[in-house]
């Protein structure tokens, strides 16, 4: 399968700008989407540093796996509400959320989750009510586990389900990890960014170790990447050497356009569908669905 025969990556899209490093782009061949049951792939974002990208990346990602024919549900697992805000859902007006989901047997998974102006990707929103949650399932039992339980019966309605977590370690990163398949780390080209990975990817493997066997890291994107400054390539070779081939091919460029889609409440592959960070993000799509493929 070709980029001319898949919606968004045909001639009208702009090149896919070259590894920034200079490596030799993979060719990708997509697979096709699944005919028959769905079983979704579920993918965490994560990082417990804050402003890497999670959130543009779990939209812009979500939006561009709908264009090769995926069904996504993007879970917003942040009680600021970053996701929801950037798909038009206003936290502060919402009657329900993922919280109640989470804390109440009284609610079913359709009287939180809406329709995207995305075609083919859903919400399941969140509000600064789900910060309460991280105290109140302490004493639960299984507390790790209960937005697995919220997500599972899911699944057969989707191609992935992405969780957008908090910038944090606690109990809500825990529960993401826990009910995840992979994890995509955003990691802003930024010397701090890059020491705090050490801490999560210690919380990954303890989360292998004790909750979740089957949970790997899918990748590592290096994202706000400015190729004018020295500083911004050492940084994203130093992330080449430390992960390898765990870093994505797809490097995200810094751009204005992304804090303009937040305002505009879409992803960038509607709002600017002609731009490199667009093309960007169509890229990962094409590397996520291949690394999945591949197991």
């Amino acid at each position: 399968m070709t980029s001319e025969n898949l919606p968004g990556l045909g001639a009208d899209a702009p090149a896919e700008e070259p590894d920034p490093m200079g490596r030799p782009m993979p060719e990708l061949v997509v697979p096709p989407p699944a005919e028959g049951p769905r079983r979704a792939v579920v993918i965490a974002l994560c990082n417990q540093k804050g402003g890497v990208g999670k959130t543009t990346t779990t939209i812009n990602l979500g939006a561009a796996l709908t264009e090769l024919g995926r069904r996504v549900l993007l879970v917003d697992f942040d009680p600021q509400g970053s996701a929801s805000l950037g798909l038009g859902v206003h936290p502060h007006t919402l009657e329900r959320s993922i919280y109640n989901l989470l804390l109440s047997a009284e609610y079913d998974v359709d009287d939180v989750v809406l329709p995207t102006d995305v075609p083919g990707m859903d919400l399941m929103p969140a509000n600064i009510d789900l910060s309460a949650a991280e105290v109140q399932l302490v004493g639960e039992v299984a507390r790790e586990q209960t937005l697995k339980r919220v997500l599972d019966p899911l699944r057969e309605r989707y191609d992935f389900i992405l969780i957008d977590c908090a910038p944090s370690l606690g109990l809500l990163t825990i529960n993401a990890l826990t009910a995840s398949d992979r994890v995509i780390i955003p990691l802003e080209c930024e010397y701090f960014a890059l020491r705090g990975v050490a801490l999560l990817s210690d919380t990954i493997n303890k989360v292998i170790d004790r909750l979740n066997p089957e949970l790997r890291v899918l990748g590592v994107l290096a994202t706000m990447f400015d190729g004018r400054t020295v500083h911004t390539r050492e940084v994203l070779t130093r992330v080449l050497e430390v992960f390898g081939d765990e870093v994505f091919h797809t490097v995200v460029r810094r751009t204005i356009r992304f804090p303009e889609t937040t305002v505009a409440g879409e992803p960038i592959t509607t709002y600017d569908s002609g731009s490199p960070g667009a093309a960007a993000y169509r890229m990962l799509a094409k590397e996520v669905l291949v690394r999945c493929h591949e197991g």
